[in-house]
C-alpha cells in the first residue's frame, strides 16, 4: 500500500479473535534454551501467554503505516468454525529454562512492517517485489 502496488485497503478476517503472538526471534532464543535445559521426551509450550485481539496488531499497522488505510472485512477470510480465543501456556517450558519473551508485540509488528518495507523496495532481493 505505501509503495502505491495496491489499493489503500487491508483485507481482514474476524478482528475479535484473540491470538498468543510471540515474535520468532524469542522462539529461536527458546529452542536454543530448550536444548540446553529442556528434559528428552518433554512436551513444551513456547508462547507469550498473552492475548490479543487481531484488531490489535491492525492499530499498530495504523499507527505506523505512512499512508491512511481502510479495513474491510472479508468474508472469504472468516472461518466457519473460528477458535475465538487461543493463549499458549508456556509455564512448563518458562520453570524450565527460565525463558520469557523480550521482544514487545510492538515491536515485533514495526520490525515485519519494516521488512516488508525493504522487500518491497528492494527488487533484486531474493523474493522482492519492488517497483
Amino acid at each position: 500500500m505505501e509503495a502505491g502496488l495496491r489499493p489503500a485497503v487491508l483485507h481482514v478476517g474476524n478482528l475479535d479473535a484473540v491470538r498468543d503472538w510471540t515474535d520468532v526471534r524469542d522462539v529461536v532464543r527458546g529452542y536454543a534454551l530448550a536444548v540446553i535445559h529442556g528434559r528428552p521426551g518433554e512436551v513444551y509450550n513456547i508462547a507469550s501467554g498473552v492475548g490479543r485481539r487481531i484488531s490489535e496488531l491492525v492499530d499498530i499497522l495504523r499507527l505506523e503505516a505512512l499512508v491512511p488505510f481502510t479495513v474491510e472485512v472479508d468474508p472469504q477470510r472468516l472461518r466457519p468454525a473460528d477458535v475465538p480465543r487461543l493463549v499458549g501456556d508456556a509455564s512448563a517450558f518458562r520453570a524450565a529454562t527460565g525463558w520469557a519473551p523480550q521482544i514487545d508485540f510492538h515491536q515485533t509488528v514495526v520490525d515485519l512492517l519494516d521488512w516488508w518495507r525493504e522487500r518491497v523496495h528492494s527488487p533484486a532481493e531474493p523474493g522482492g517485489i519492488g517497483a
